[in-house]
């Protein structure tokens, strides 16, 4: 009998093989037509740059284990538990699979930001969010709507996340640091332009990151304002008109800029709240999976037998995600052994 992992993001893939390695048979199950979840938007990684494509072959290569069988394009749409505790899930191919203890490993997806209407998103054509900025690294082409390489862009922090007016009170983690690599890689590649980030607080949790933000400063003249985008407005031009309040000097500012980049945030995953229903799992406060305890119960749910790991509980970073998959394979290889 199988351990049952739903998602094949790096949290589902690195908890499927350390549970192979453990001698476990794993069935993964992901819903796209291939692994890797959020990390195939990526590009560089932080702190190191290094490249996404490469951990995803790691990844890919490891779930290569004979122990791990892969469902891809599949979605559980039924769950039931027999008389000795066995979990069985039901696919939307009508597949049956059982197994000792089921992971959620169904990460994040990013905030929508057509929700945030004042930056414009959706309305003015040079105005992208974070995730296709890396799309357009991957590219190598960072163009305006015109065609010509921007001069002036600003990155706007915290779009979807620590904001009372949509319900995201939380931190995402993610969105400060990304906004100084993807800063990084603009200066590289536009070694004329001006860029700026305007920020709320800069929040740098991960090892390197703070080098990395001093780093933007004094090696690669990035500019970082203390300030939260009020407007966002159109010119003729397709230039972007914005109003900014400078927070540490008291003054409104407003500028000009030929590319706007909304950093988004973290939401939970699409169905997420149907999977919580199917697996009679619990909501946290921030929408997403309710873990046991956040101390000692962080891969652990209130059902016996089903697990969680990743981003289906609480925003994390890459190397923060790992590290729980890690976890959360011993804690299940904890679970089958008592």
């Amino acid at each position: 009998m199988s351990v049952i992992i739903i998602g094949a993001g790096p949290a589902g893939c690195e908890a499927a093989y350390r549970l192979a390695r453990s001698g476990e048979s794993v069935e993964l199950i992901e819903k796209e037509a291939e692994i890797g979840g959020n990390l195939n938007n990526w590009y560089q990684l932080f702190p190191d740059r290094k490249q996404a494509a490469d951990l995803k072959a790691k990844l890919r290569k490891n779930i290569e284990h004979p122990q791990i069988h892969l469902h891809l394009k599949s979605k559980p749409v039924a769950f039931s538990r027999q008389g000795d505790g066995t979990i069985q899930l039901t696919l939307d191919d009508g597949a049956l699979i059982t197994g000792k203890a089921l992971l959620v490993a169904s990460g994040f997806r990013t905030f929508d930001a057509h929700r945030k209407e004042e930056y414009g998103y959706g309305i003015y054509e040079n105005v992208i969010t974070s995730v296709e900025l890396e799309n357009a690294f991957i590219n190598h082409q960072i163009n305006t709507s015109t065609g010509h390489a921007p001069k002036r862009i600003g990155l706007i922090h915290c779009v979807g996340s620590r904001d009372e007016k949509i319900c995201r009170l939380y931190c995402s983690k993610l969105c400060c640091v990304t906004a100084v690599k993807q800063a990084i890689e603009l200066r590289e590649m536009l070694p004329e332009a001006e860029i700026l980030c305007f920020y709320m607080d800069m929040r740098m949790f991960g090892p390197g990151y703070e080098e990395m933000y001093r780093e933007a400063q004094e090696k690669y003249n990035i500019k970082f304002v203390r300030g939260r985008l009020s407007e966002a407005s159109e010119d003729r031009e397709k230039r972007l008109i914005i109003k900014v309040e400078d927070t540490l000097v008291g003054k409104p500012l407003k500028m000009t800029l030929d590319l706007m980049v909304l950093m988004v945030g973290m939401e939970p995953a699409e169905g997420n709240d149907q999977l919580i229903s199917m697996l009679n799992l619990q909501t946290a406060p921030n929408g997403f999976i309710q873990v046991s305890d956040p101390h000692s119960g962080t891969n652990c749910t209130h059902q016996k037998g089903i697990f969680v790991t990743g981003c289906s509980s609480s925003p994390m970073n890459l190397t923060d995600t790992l590290t729980d998959a890690r976890s959360a394979a011993v804690t299940i290889s904890e679970y089958l052994n008592s």
